[in-house]
């Protein structure tokens, strides 16, 4: 894509009311060498889908960097292996204007040669998300497989002791089976010197919404963290320097208007099979856009804007017309919640996230002093 198409086409994203991408995650790869429970894109399964070809991930890679891109997210799967996964990294990582280049992995197959190559590149825009579940191998085991826990924790210390931990995060799935674990695990990982945690909550979708063993947290344990984070100064201290929980954040924003909430528009989500959707919650067909790797860009985004368009306006009615938003002390905050959880929980946009209940438990919350 020459510049004058890229201007022509960031033009168009802007007349219609969207705003250009700004960090696509690309999903490189279906294959994993892991069969996770949770698993949203049901990867590891055996029906086997090629890896995506090293070109065509560099020609879509630099089609959103001149479309205004600063981050780029390489996902699966397990992005370790793709054949030419190192390749696509150092790729991404050499590009002029990409602030952040970010590799999701679960850990397992890092080894001495992988760490050490990643160190001494010298990209400082690299980060390494790894997938850990709880603070101990039967939590996280029991999610990932067995094993996978001592596998994806020698991972983590080899990255940490090759001088990587400052670029490491660490991906935590809240369940109500580890979600206690979060303070143990936030305390072994700051000691250790990863730089970051951030959780997020269990999604009901693919092998998740086929496992009624699975839930969400319960609302009595968030009232639980909540207590712990006011109470103990040194867990607070941690979580200041390297955490982000979803709850605490709540906690910390419920009397601020959300800016934008949905972030759907900028962040989209690519699949191995060439599908593009507006971002990763809103794997929805109703707003695929099909073979993006085989299409001009002007002709994909030309369809994209058309299906698209529509989500904001969506998701500004959401905030103002959803009747359980309207008694909450965080409505402002929250606005219905994710739309894109809303619509994989219920089908429907218009509805409120499954999360709502333990957002109105964090808004509603007091502290004993009343000072958060």
């Amino acid at each position: 894509m020459d510049n004058a198409t890229a201007e022509q086409i960031q033009s168009l994203i802007m007349d219609t009311g969207l705003k250009p991408p700004r960090a696509p995650t690309l999903m490189i790869t279906n294959d994993c060498n892991l069969y996770c429970d949770h698993c949203w894109p049901g990867s590891g399964g055996p029906i086997k889908t090629p890896p995506v070809p090293l070109k065509k991930l560099q020609e879509m890679i630099l089609n959103f960097v001149q479309l205004g891109a600063k981050e780029i997210c390489l996902t699966g799967g397990e992005p370790l292996t793709h054949p030419r996964w190192l390749d696509i990294l150092i790729f991404s990582c050499t590009i002029p204007g990409l602030n952040k280049v970010c590799l999701q992995t679960n850990g397992t197959l890092l080894s001495n040669k992988i760490v050490n190559t990643l160190a001494s590149s010298g990209f400082k825009n690299l980060a390494i998300q790894v997938s850990l579940e709880g603070a101990t191998a039967q939590t996280h085991d029991r999610l990932r497989g067995r094993g996978s826990f001592e596998r994806a924790w020698g991972g983590i210390k080899l990255l940490t002791e090759a001088g990587l931990g400052g670029q490491t995060v660490i991906a935590f799935t809240e369940t109500k089976d580890n979600f206690q674990e979060l303070p143990q695990l936030l305390k072994v990982l700051d000691d250790l010197g990863v730089g970051r945690i951030a959780s997020g909550t269990l999604v009901r979708a693919g092998r998740a919404a086929q496992n009624d063993l699975l839930s969400l947290p319960a609302p009595l344990q968030v009232e639980g963290l909540l207590e712990r984070f006011h109470g103990d100064k040194t867990f607070r201290e941690r979580y200041e320097r390297i955490g982000n929980i979803a709850c605490l954040e709540w906690l910390k924003g419920k009397t601020t208007p959300s800016v934008e909430n949905c972030r759907c528009i900028d962040a989209p989500y690519i699949k191995e099979n060439g599908t593009m959707y507006p971002c990763t919650m809103l794997p929805v067909e109703k707003f695929a856009i099909m073979d993006v790797y085989n299409r001009p860009a002007e002709e994909i985004f030309s369809q994209a804007l058309s299906l698209w368009a529509e989500l904001p306006k969506t998701n500004e009615r959401r905030a103002e017309s959803l009747k359980e938003c309207k008694s909450c002390p965080g409505s402002k905050h929250c606005a219905g919640g994710c739309m894109g959880r809303a619509y994989t929980a219920n089908g429907d946009p218009m509805t409120v996230e499954d999360r709502c209940a333990l957002r109105k438990t964090v808004y509603r919350w007091k502290a004993p002093d009343d000072s958060l």
